[in-house]
């Protein structure tokens, strides 16, 4: 059932985005979405732990939420930059991430990197090492708000 979702979605878009409407380009689209198709199944991309169309419900408000982060981190950071004397403190935190998933933990350390001020270097095993800008984003990210609703995401 999730291979032939995956690939009606995956031709849904094909066609959407091509605009072409010619045999022999439809059927171009189609040999290449079942190329894909093989390869993603081949990768492992449809196991249980990977394979995440489960959370899209639950995407779109995390989405709200990020996207209003990402305002009030990018006015931060123009902020600093803009600042004459550019008060910065670099730093490095550990993060244990709520999310037990492998799709969530990589959904959570995408969302820090989207975030202008902090960079996810390094994701193992539930630890997730940022980099920061300021102190203030390092206590921010470590009260933990992000991480509680990456986590959500799986319940």
């Amino acid at each position: 059932m999730r291979v032939w979702l995956t690939l009606a979605l995956w031709f849904a878009t094909w066609l959407l985005w091509s605009g072409l409407y010619k045999p022999l380009l439809i059927n171009l689209g189609v040999l290449s979405c079942l190329l894909t198709l093989l390869i993603a199944r081949r990768m492992g991309f449809f196991g249980p732990d990977v394979f995440s169309l489960h959370l899209t419900g639950r995407l779109v408000p995390f989405w709200g939420w990020l996207s209003k982060e990402l305002v009030k981190s990018n006015i931060e950071v123009a902020r600093i930059v803009l600042s004459p004397r550019m008060i910065i403190s670099p730093t490095v935190v550990n993060l244990q991430a709520l999310p037990k998933g492998r799709v969530s933990q990589a959904i959570l350390g995408n969302a820090i990197t989207l975030t202008p001020g902090t960079v996810t270097i390094d994701d193992y095993e539930g630890q997730l090492i940022v980099h920061c800008l300021t102190c203030d984003g390092a206590r921010t990210l470590q009260a933990g708000e992000m991480n509680r609703r990456a986590a959500a995401l799986e319940r």
